[in-house]
């Protein structure tokens, strides 16, 4: 017998395909042919690595192809079209209080081009040369025309915009994360293969990831994906508030001067503190549940120390840095760049209502009961069993030689 252990997918499910999950995309024609203008790369280099995709998942996206010519707003690096890049005396605007005006919702979808570690080809260039930089806006013109035009069923969200960096990460020199610690590793290995996409049968509530269970992103929500990359700020004269769209987190940070709490205190998010360095506000966050997702692919530990900055360089662009220290997990600190942008489908972030769709744990202990009455059933018969599939496909046709069975209509047994 081969069967699909069958799970309902709803929203929570869905997210961990984007990250696991980099199929390849069928591209429209048009591939783009003239080099772009103005956009102040490096000097070229030996190797072309790193113009799309690669390294470890920074874009969290499908794309590449052939491509498409890049659209006048794409066919510069955006990080060069920034009024604080124009203008280094240009300043943000201000509250009714005087604070720097973060306010607003924004995404990081322009960013899914953007490998979170750099081709080693690349040196300690932080930019790509004018090949590399068409390379890539080319292919995130051909994904975004894709996911608008194309695409159906789990639709991609790509923006509008191509940066010319060469990698998420930067810092060290090099654009590469630091190697874990052992007691990272480990954590790695006891938690590989937890969740709907996963390999482990479904026996309870813990073989399900955080991510199925509609609990949290944690600070990773930042991080773009196939979709619901939104984060909105709000602000009042003692606090700051980033609420990331998707799974529906709210982080309040704190700048009244007020102490961390106890350490024996764990939170999803961390415990945030933050104050106003000129136009830069700067937060430094603590208190990590060991249980929570990684950042940056780090396990949090409670030694973790994540400081961000966050400033306004453009009235569409909060340049966004988080530097991850955490001696037992990863063996030296290393420092990540996203660029947060308005979007022109983004006019709010709306509720994800992950609970209220969401069905994976269900579908997924019911499903796995029903495969194990059948395997029983084979082993009494004397009948061979065949290894249990573990992969669920949610891109690309279905395997049309597995049998697909109604798990919400067959009854389990007594």
């Amino acid at each position: 017998m081969k069967r699909l252990i069958i799970t309902c997918v709803a929203s929570a499910a869905l997210i961990v395909a984007s990250l696991h999950i980099l199929a390849a995309q069928e591209q429209a024609p048009g591939a783009a042919t003239a080099a772009p203008q103005g956009q102040g790369a490096a000097p070229a280099a030996q190797g072309q690595g790193g113009g799309g995709r690669g390294g470890r998942a920074g874009g969290g996206g499908r794309g590449g192809g052939r491509g498409r010519a890049p659209s006048a707003i794409r066919s510069i690096p955006a990080e060069t079209t920034a009024a604080k890049v124009k203008d280094p005396s240009w300043q943000a605007p201000r509250t009714p209080w005087g604070h720097p005006d973060i306010q607003g919702t924004f995404s990081t979808d322009d960013m899914r081009g953007v490998p979170q570690e750099r081709s080693a080809a690349q040196a300690d260039r932080v930019s790509l040369t004018a090949e590399e930089f068409l390379q890539r806006a080319s292919s995130d013109e051909a994904s975004r025309f894709g996911a608008v035009n194309q695409e159906t069923f789990l639709r991609n969200e790509f923006g509008i915009r191509t940066f010319g960096y060469t990698s998420i990460i930067i810092e060290p020199a090099n654009g590469r994360r630091p190697a874990l610690t052992a007691k990272a590793l480990a954590r790695q290995k006891a938690q590989a293969g937890v969740g709907t996409f996963g390999t482990r049968p479904l026996n309870g509530f813990e073989d399900f990831s955080l991510y199925d269970r509609c609990i949290t992103r944690g600070i990773s929500s930042i991080t773009p994906v196939l979709y619901g990359n939104g984060v909105r700020f709000a602000q009042s004269p003692n606090e700051v508030v980033v609420t990331y769209e998707m799974i529906h987190d709210s982080r309040v940070i704190h700048l009244d001067n007020r102490p961390h709490v106890p350490a024996k205190v764990k939170q999803w998010l961390g415990d945030s503190r933050g104050r106003w360095d000129g136009d830069t506000l700067v937060v430094e966050t603590t208190n990590f549940d060991e249980r929570g997702p990684a950042i940056g692919g780090v396990p949090p530990s409670a030694t973790m120390k994540l400081t961000e900055w966050f400033t306004r360089v453009d009235p569409q662009m909060i340049e966004y840095k988080m530097r991850i220290e955490d001696p037992e997990m990863v063996t030296a600190p290393f420092t990540m760049r996203y660029m947060l942008t308005t979007q022109p489908d983004y006019p709010e972030v709306y509720e994800y209502s992950c609970h209220e769709g969401n069905s994976a744990v269900e579908h997924g202990l019911r499903s796995e009961r029903i495969y194990d009455q059948e395997e029983a059933e084979l082993r009494a018969r004397g009948l061979p069993v065949p290894p249990r599939p573990t992969r669920m496909e949610v891109y690309g046709a279905p395997d049309r030689s597995l049998p697909v069975r109604d798990v919400n209509s067959q009854p389990l047994k007594k």
